[in-house]
This record gives structure tokens, C-alpha cells and sequence, in this order.
């Protein structure tokens, strides 16, 4: 099981929040295919998939607000 946590996305930023989700549990998913969008305080980023697997759980719903390092999807594979 791989622990995607929030990338730290720039300067000093502490949080992002979960605009949309690209993936749902179940979906097979391919490295670097756009998995959700996050708003942080400057801007709206996409962030693509680090690996290729099935998405095994979303840790977070649209409009959370998600610390760096935290925990935002498990994929198996």
C-alpha cells in the first residue's frame, strides 16, 4: 500500500484544499495521470498520480482543508 501525502507545493505553504477529485476509490490509475485538484493560497494546482495502481482510499473530501505531509489517497499496487 502507497501513502500519497500533500507535497509541500511552495514557499511556506502549510495547507491545501481539496477542490476535486480526478479519482475515486476503485479507479485504476497510471503515473502522472491527473489525480486532484488543491487551492492553495495563490493558486489552483492539478497533481498527477506518483504511481500506477488502484485507488484503494481517499482520505480527504472536496473542500477539506489537508496539511502538508498529511495523508491524501492510498493506492495498491
Amino acid at each position: 500500500m502507497f501513502e500519497f501525502k500533500l507535497p509541500d507545493l511552495g514557499e511556506g505553504l502549510e495547507e491545501g484544499e481539496v477542490v476535486t477529485w480526478l479519482v475515486k476509490e476503485g479507479d485504476a490509475v497510471a503515473e502522472d495521470q491527473p489525480m486532484v485538484k488543491v487551492l492553495t493560497d495563490k493558486a489552483e494546482v492539478e497533481i498527477p498520480c506518483p504511481k500506477a495502481g488502484k485507488v484503494h482510499k481517499l482520505h480527504a473530501k472536496e473542500g477539506d482543508k489537508v496539511k502538508v505531509g498529511a495523508v491524501l489517497l492510498e493506492i495498491d499496487g
